[in-house]
């Protein structure tokens, strides 16, 4: 059994979607967040999960929030650290403490738009596809290895919130498969690729 801990900070829609998914093998021990008023820690804790915050206001800087963090995931002996929509820049020390064992889902087809308004952004260039990628995280912003992706068409019609909405529902499918990947034990880090023993095709998603 894997001990999972889920980082949000919001309403944790990807943590809900984790959650439901019932993953063999994997147990869900805490959803922690940044935001003490995220909603998504009123859902966790009527599924009878622990919760707990950090307000990341109430540090002097980042590093003594990472460190504060650390000290409290680490409590709960996690194999695998998710962030599942925890909107903070971490700190190098805190990748390196979970190197290899702390996933995270950005919504872009990454190395492209990296940070923060990826749908404006995918649509502002023209694109024809956008999606999401679930990668390990690294020091490097939205550059760790990429585990599984999943793409959608843009339409000549979309706007940010109805390109969101689509890249939210294929979100919900491949992070619950790359936790379930995790746990199984299907995946190997090579450089910068993601090897994965189980099929590779089903590691790519596409939504019309």
């Amino acid at each position: 059994m894997k001990n999972i801990v889920i980082l949000i900070s919001g309403r944790g829609s990807n943590m809900q979607a984790l959650v439901k998914s019932n993953i063999p093998d994997a147990r869900i021990v805490a959803v922690l967040s940044n935001q003490p008023n995220a909603a998504g820690l009123a859902w966790a804790k009527a599924q009878g999960i622990e919760t707990a915050s950090l307000n990341h206001k109430d540090f002097p800087d980042r590093t003594s929030f990472d460190v504060a963090m650390m000290s409290l995931i680490d409590a709960y002996q996690p194999d695998l650290v998710v962030l599942a929509g925890f909107m903070r820049i971490l700190t190098p020390e805190f990748c390196r403490h979970y190197e290899g064992r702390c996933i995270n889902i950005h919504p872009s087809l990454l190395p492209a738009f990296t940070g923060l308004h990826t749908h404006r952004r995918a649509i502002e260039e023209g694109c024809r596809v956008a999606g999401c990628t679930v990668h390990f995280v690294t020091a490097e912003l939205d550059n760790g290895p990429i585990i599984a992706q999943g793409v959608v068409p843009i339409a000549d019609d979309d706007d940010e919130n109805s390109l969101a909405a689509r890249v939210l529902a294929i979100e919900h499918r491949i992070l619950p498969q790359a936790v379930a990947d995790f746990v199984s034990g299907s995946l190997k880090i090579e450089g910068k690729r993601v090897h994965n023993s189980r099929l590779v095709d089903t590691s790519i998603c596409l939504l019309s």
